[in-house]
């Protein structure tokens, strides 16, 4: 099993950075899919940016402005987010997912001002 844990949101005025990261724990393969995905209030979860064995991806909202990123020795992930805008505001969950296995962290709150 792997266990993952968000840290590193709070509170930023637009314009802002932060930086969240994603430890996972547990029988953690570099091979595996480590997805950073946000919900906001009354909307469904959408995927944010991805970091594959072949590459990243972005949503369209965030190209430019977030990077995600990947220490296999620290078994982390990050996302470096920039020039954040009061429509990223959301809580942010990080996603490991294999053919075989798929598990969610409990996620960390991201609220921008205006």
């Amino acid at each position: 099993q792997v266990q993952l844990v968000e840290s590193g949101g709070g509170l930023v005025q637009a314009g802002g950075s932060l930086r969240l990261s994603c430890a996972a724990s547990g029988s953690v393969s570099d091979f595996a899919d480590m997805d950073w995905y946000r919900q906001a209030p009354g909307k469904q979860r959408e995927l944010v940016a991805a970091i594959t064995y072949g590459g990243t991806k972005y949503a369209d909202s965030v190209k430019g402005r977030f990077t995600i990123s990947r220490d296999s020795l620290k078994k982390t992930v990050y996302l470096q987010m920039n020039s954040l805008k009061p429509e990223d505001t959301a809580v942010y969950y990080c996603n490991y997912k294999t053919p075989f296995y798929n598990t969610w962290g409990r996620g960390t709150q991201v609220t921008v001002s205006s």
